[in-house]
């Protein structure tokens, strides 16, 4: 079976307005872009696709997402049954009582279908754009997550030496469905230390190896593993693959160069170090197929994860519109019958 997920970002080198630095016609402004996704996801989840997934950054000045909970609830709140994951939230730049707070507040919204991955990052300026420290970062971010699942309990705790309590409870219970995630042995571990699900960075099946015998060692039952199944990092479907490269090739660069600056020495689905949009195009990490070639790969397997992401680097929302619905009108069906 094919899983069908849909991601978003909102990275745009664009200026705010849709403004180009090279002079072009202006774009779609940030403002609309916000407001396409929420058409988009709306449609997704008519169309069958199976969850979206928001992530978080600091502090980037081509606007990357940093307010993911607050999007999960907008995406909550125009839908009512596709599951919606944030991966990674970078809990260690949250205030640990109100993060706990939000979190409740989205579960309720949503009727408990937001997700959470806890991440460390990777970037140090974000960490030192909000003052945290980056070494012992590790230890930090366990702290964090305990204080959340102490809050989420419903009842008064400690917390750095005064007694609080944070209300509402979640509506999932004992809490929403949260992971650990990470690309290390010590990630794995960790994520069994906390009793959480595990979320691999990478198709690394030694990892979830580690995260049980990890379970195992402490006697807790091993929580679920969301290990990334094979497909590229990013899929476009279009009619014409040359002139969808032509056109929209440099700003897939853009975000695959961006991310292989941030992740070097880091292994992830979307790693990719190519130099022109030729080599990109021939990595096949970020890919763009007619609906039929997409077909096939799924059918023989060779592809069982899409992950469209129809405003990639800056992708016009029409482009990603003419993308979904091809994925959802032609190729779901396909697959599905």
């Amino acid at each position: 079976m094919t899983y069908f997920v849909v991601r978003y970002d909102f990275r745009c080198p664009d200026g705010p307005d849709g403004e180009s630095p090279d002079g072009a016609a202006p774009g779609a402004s940030r403002h609309e872009r916000y407001r396409a996704s929420l058409d988009q996801v709306a449609w997704c989840e008519d169309a069958g696709f199976d969850s979206v997934v928001l992530s978080e950054h600091h502090g980037v000045d081509d606007g990357y997402l940093p307010s993911p909970v607050t999007m999960a609830a907008a995406f909550g709140a125009r839908t009512t049954r596709i599951p919606i994951v944030v991966a990674a939230l970078l809990a260690n730049l949250h205030e640990p009582l109100r993060l706990a707070e939000d979190i409740a507040v989205v579960d309720h919204v949503s009727g408990g279908r937001v997700g959470y991955v806890f991440g460390l990052g990777y970037r140090k300026a974000e960490y030192e754009m909000f003052a945290e420290p980056w070494k012992g970062r590790g230890e930090a971010l366990e702290a964090t997550i305990r204080t959340l699942l102490a809050a989420w309990r419903g009842e008064p705790f400690e917390h750095e030496g005064r007694t609080v309590s944070v209300t509402p409870a979640p509506f999932s219970r004992p809490h929403p469905l949260l992971f650990y995630g990470g690309g290390s042995p010590v990630a794995a571990r960790r994520a069994a230390r906390l009793g959480l699900g595990f979320y691999p960075q990478s198709p690394d099946t030694s990892l979830a190896e580690v995260y049980r015998a990890e379970c195992e060692r402490l006697g807790v039952p091993p929580g679920l593993v969301m290990q990334p199944p094979p497909g590229p990092g990013c899929v476009f479907c279009t009619r014409d693959p040359d002139r969808f490269w032509e056109q929209q090739g440099e700003r897939l660069l853009y975000d695959a160069s961006t991310y292989a600056e941030w992740q070097r020495g880091n292994e992830s689905l979307v790693f990719d170090d190519s130099s022109s949009v030729e080599e990109l195009r021939a990595a096949g990490v970020y890919v763009a197929w007619t609906p039929e070639e997409l077909i096939e790969r799924c059918r023989s397997g060779e592809v069982q994860l899409v992950t469209a992401h129809p405003m990639c680097g800056g992708v016009d929302p029409e482009v990603g519109w003419e993308s979904l619905r091809l994925i959802g009108d032609v190729v779901i069906p396909a697959l599905r019958g």
